[in-house]
């Protein structure tokens, strides 16, 4: 999907009704509609709906007989929720899913790529503190290849 980097970090609040607001820079890729799910870390992301679709398709691509195949399927999919932005460019993120990324008042919004993902802020320093150590952070990059 050219032209759908999600790049950068912002932090917004959590209001009463769970909603957070959409980096102004992401709202133009979620406008056909987008899906909040659990994601790796115990963050969420919010994918655009065909980058959604595509990786639906690589799931539904895997050997069904694979147990790890099937845990990944169940998931992600049970895990996740369809929605759209409001009119302020929100996105509603239901309860279940608040307390799965541990959100209470404030949220970190990060591009990741081809989505963005929602940290709890205590979550995303833990997270992130690992990576300042640059001998760390170059040896776990090593074998991809970049």
């Amino acid at each position: 999907m050219v032209g759908s980097v999600f790049t950068g970090e912002y932090r917004h609040a959590v209001d009463d009704k769970g909603r957070i607001a959409v980096p102004s820079r992401f709202r133009a890729q979620l406008d056909g509609g987008a899906v909040v799910a659990r994601w790796l870390d115990t963050c969420l992301a919010i994918f655009p709906k065909g980058a959604w679709e595509e990786l639906a398709a690589k799931v539904g691509s895997l050997p069904m007989t694979d147990p790890n195949a099937r845990l990944l399927q169940r998931q992600l999919f049970a895990g996740a929720f369809e929605t759209e932005l409001d009119r302020q460019g929100r996105v509603l993120v239901p309860q279940g899913l608040r307390s799965f990324a541990g959100l209470e008042a404030e949220a970190l919004v990060l591009g990741s790529r081809d989505h963005a993902e929602i940290w709890a802020p205590d979550r995303w320093a833990d997270y992130s503190r690992s990576l300042e150590d640059p001998e760390a952070f170059a040896q776990a990059i090593a074998g991809l290849g970049i």
